[in-house]
């Protein structure tokens, strides 16, 4: 009788679903450690943010199992809804009585506690549908005139209404995504040359235009210039990473959290990491998505199509290129972005579109797992052999008879 049948994932998903899962866990322990203090200063019982990361993690995991199994056909029907629906979203944000303002920035849909931010879902959107135009019209992204039209003024246009809220950090995150992917596709250097040098120029524009913008251009070059300003944040940061040492202060012992930090639990938790858990703590925190990285390029390499090739490429980029980007601006290699640490920061779209994200690599990743089955041997019953015995026996008596009379009649 056989067994029910097993199947075996290969290296690449166990890889991506264990550093995954050490991510959230490792975020789940931050975001406590680093709102418990604050939130009981002002007379909460320092577990809301706890409870709401568990909440929308718990969300984002079902999301990633769902679409682990069943997401790259819903994912290829679905794309130009979801891109429309993500357009219409940055859209409605800048309306008035819609969108939700914070410290000067509309990035946010919502009613109280629940707030939703659409420039998440725009990022997953420009990956799906620049893996599905690049897959289907392989010869015209060949030149800069097939590029653009249609998949640069798409993805031109998102960050531009991305950068207005303002919000330059995701805005940068689809730009590096983008160049990722159409390294990938196997886009001409000289193409890409021209893109990027176009592309540098106008960040550049855009980032003079305005003077918080300037300001934070020159702390970044040299924060403790302004320390008390526009440099506050970079030299708190810094700060923190400096008190930590090599091993860190210990969980729950960082002292720039509670008063000086700021957004401690969302764009900076990696300063409260390097002062808790030091050097070795911000090591292992990059060595797990340098694994996300080696195991998504290698889920992209053994994909099935070109379609799944770039679509894995292009998830691991996006989320490898936020974490790079995070992890360059709190340690003072690149200006202040406000772009979260993946899976590990506070932010409840961005936690549940990442874990949709990886639910799409990790679908990409099992499609080349081989399905055993695990067969039990026959029976023997006593004074019976298995058919293959008898066969087996009767063929060899058969040859060693016919050998017998061979050796007899050349003998006679």
């Amino acid at each position: 009788m056989a067994e029910p049948r097993r199947r075996t994932y290969p290296v690449e998903h166990k890889l991506l679903l264990t550093a995954t899962l050490c991510l959230l866990a490792l975020g789940a322990v931050m975001v406590f450690s680093a709102t418990s203090a604050t939130s009981a200063l002002a007379g909460g019982d320092g577990t809301g943010y706890l409870v709401k990361y568990l909440a929308y993690g718990a969300v984002g995991l079902l999301v990633m199992h769902v679409l682990s199994r069943h997401g790259l056909e819903l994912a290829k029907k679905f794309t130009p809804i979801l891109l429309a629906v993500a357009f219409a979203l940055l859209v409605a944000v800048k309306l008035p009585g819609i969108g939700i303002e914070v410290n000067g920035a509309r990035r946010w849909i919502g009613v109280g506690p629940l707030t939703f931010q659409p420039s998440e879902v725009m990022k997953l959107a420009i990956v799906l549908y620049m893996a599905q135009l690049l897959a289907e019209r392989p010869k015209r992204m060949q030149t800069v005139q097939g590029l653009i039209s249609p998949m640069l003024i798409v993805v031109g246009v998102a960050c531009l209404l991305i950068a207005s809220q303002p919000d330059l950090g995701t805005a940068l995150v689809i730009g590096f995504t983008t160049g990722a992917l159409l390294l990938v596709a196997g886009v001409p250097m000289r193409v890409m040359g021209t893109l990027t040098g176009s592309a540098a120029v106008l960040i550049m524009i855009f980032a003079i235009l305005e003077p918080y913008r300037r300001a934070r251009l020159t702390s970044f070059l040299d924060p403790w210039a302004d320390a008390a300003g526009a440099g506050f944040q970079s030299v708190q940061g810094q700060i923190a990473l400096g008190s930590g040492g090599l091993f860190g202060l210990g969980p729950g012992q960082s002292v720039q959290k509670i008063f000086y930090l700021p957004e401690a639990h969302t764009d900076f938790i990696l300063a409260v990491i390097g002062e808790e858990l030091g050097v070795i703590g911000i090591c292992a925190l990059l060595a797990l998505y340098g694994l996300i990285a080696y195991a998504g390029l290698r889920a992209a390499k053994g994909a099935r199509s070109q379609y799944e090739r770039l679509l894995a490429a292009g998830l691991t980029s996006l989320i490898v290129c936020q974490a790079l980007l995070n992890t360059f601006t709190v340690l003072g290699l690149a200006p202040l972005t406000g772009v979260p640490l993946p899976f590990v920061s506070n932010g409840s779209t961005s936690i549940t579109v990442l874990l949709a994200s990886m639910g799409l690599l990790l679908n990409i990743a099992s499609r080349g797992a081989l399905q055993l089955q695990a067969v039990a041997p026959p029976k023997k019953t006593q004074g019976s052999r298995p058919h293959a015995d008898r066969d087996r026996s009767g063929r060899d008596s058969g040859a060693r008879g016919a050998r017998a009379g061979g050796r007899r009649r050349a003998a006679g």
